[in-house]
């Protein structure tokens, strides 16, 4: 009886694991595509804008202080120039592996050499 119990028990437990990681998987596969996206804005943004004087750091900083005032955490400078440097280096969504993490990302657009 108790080897029994013992099967259930590790059966459920392997069900959650297995559950948690698919769930991982798919909430980091959203919120990198989600970053993209972002970046895909402010490129679009950019592009529209005439007045040559909110690009770069202006721009980036102004909209980093923003969207952590309007949405929290998660929006530093760094974080939304990586958002932008991704969707340039990785203009189509479907050249990015769904298997990278943010991390990996931005280990990825630290090499400055794209052959490496």
């Amino acid at each position: 009886m108790k080897n029994n119990y013992q099967k259930l028990l590790d059966s459920i437990g392997s069900l959650l694991f297995q559950a948690r990681q698919k769930a991982f998987l798919e909430v980091n596969n959203i919120l990198v595509k989600t970053y993209w996206e972002i970046g895909q804005h402010i490129i679009m943004y950019e592009q529209k804008n005439k007045n040559r004087a909110e690009y770069g750091a202006h721009l980036l900083d102004k909209l980093s202080k923003d969207l952590k005032e309007h949405l929290g955490k998660g929006f530093s400078r760094r974080n939304v120039l990586n958002m932008r440097n991704f969707y340039l280096y990785y203009s189509k969504w479907q050249a990015v592996p769904a298997i990278l993490s943010w991390t990996h990302i931005i280990e990825l657009l630290s090499i400055e050499d794209n052959l490496e």
